[in-house]
């Protein structure tokens, strides 16, 4: 499966600006209508009906404590689609210029439709994440709170227990990831906070990705999306995934995850801009493992006592179909 034919939703969390003036700002590119639902108190929805008969919703969220319960504004997207993505960039940039804010209580969640899922490519999605994760949280950035109680990074024990039972159905997973049959999950199940939420699979139909820090910057939530969407069709269309985990080193961090993402796909110049925005926070090279050598010039000493560093060593580039091809055009 492509990443582009995957359905996706966001939840963005706002600070600063009330959730009416926040809806408004959303109906100000999506066009429709605006209507205060209010229901149920907790939320107090408004939600706007765009030209396409799709909702969107601007809802209270009881963990924005740093404000006022009236400043606190999540932006609840619809299904979208891939092609759906330059719309709600401009949805956050209009929430951005009506003057609502960001906080470090604020996050964002990513929802990928679960449908084409299925027990064996569940466990895939779980093995490629817990491999990768520690390359994935510091690419992020995501601070110690948010990965302690909201977005606990996957379990050794998770990986264990599918490498062993190897499931092959959604109700087989269930038994694993809650210990049990669980036949009617809950919201509030505590099982929710992972950073890659299997919950939801059985509750909402979707897998939740909820490790990223609050932005309005409407490139860097492009890349998000398009880093889960890749990392969903790469489990999808695997046959099997190694669950071997990665050291992270930060002398070769950024190279290491650039590779990671070519082999995710994403290759060219479609997401050159996310490969910006993903590797911007990583220490050492992407173009190599070592870091970047030393012009040749050498003083008599350097020449006769040479450094040990030995051949340094670039990522290789990647064709659509996965095989090494000449360099796409230098860093991204």
């Amino acid at each position: 499966m492509d990443l582009r034919q995957i359905n996706f939703g966001i939840e963005i969390e706002t600070v600063k600006r009330t959730r009416e003036r926040v809806a408004r700002a959303v109906q100000s590119v999506v066009g429709g209508e605006v209507r205060h639902v209010g229901s149920p108190a907790g939320f107090d929805p408004w939600e706007i009906t765009d030209e396409q008969g799709r909702t969107w919703k601007v809802v209270a969220d009881g963990s924005l404590i740093n404000v006022p319960g009236h400043l606190r504004a999540e932006v609840v997207s619809p299904v979208l689609a891939y092609a759906d993505i330059p719309t709600l960039q401009e949805v956050i940039r209009a929430v951005r210029r009506c003057g609502a804010k960001i906080d470090q209580r604020c996050g964002i969640h990513i929802h990928v439709d679960a449908i084409a899922f299925d027990g064996r490519t569940l466990g895939n999605l779980a093995k490629i994440i817990y491999k990768q994760e520690p390359l994935i949280l510091n690419a992020l950035g995501v601070n110690e709170t948010r990965q302690r109680n909201y977005s606990k990074p996957v379990s050794e024990d998770l990986i264990r227990k599918i490498e062993r039972r190897r499931p092959k159905t959604k109700e087989q997973l269930n038994r694993i990831w809650y210990g049990y049959h669980n036949r009617r999950p809950q919201h509030f199940d505590s099982s929710r906070y992972h950073g890659v939420n299997l919950h939801n699979v059985w509750y909402r139909g979707t897998v939740e990705f909820r490790w990223f820090e609050g932005t309005l910057h409407a490139g860097k939530v492009r890349a998000y999306i398009q880093l889960v969407l890749a990392v969903a069709a790469k489990a999808l269309n695997g046959r099997a995934a190694s669950s071997r985990k990665r050291r992270f080193d930060p002398q070769s961090a950024r190279y290491d995850f650039r590779v990671f993402l070519l082999h995710l796909g994403l290759i060219g110049d479609e997401f050159k801009t996310a490969r910006k925005h993903l590797l911007a926070g990583l220490p050492g090279d992407s173009a190599f493992k070592r870091g970047r050598p030393k012009p040749e010039t050498q003083t008599a000493v350097e020449a006769e006592f040479p450094t040990e560093a030995g051949p340094q060593t670039r990522p290789p580039a990647f064709s659509g179909n996965g095989t090494a091809e000449t360099d796409e055009g230098g860093a991204p």
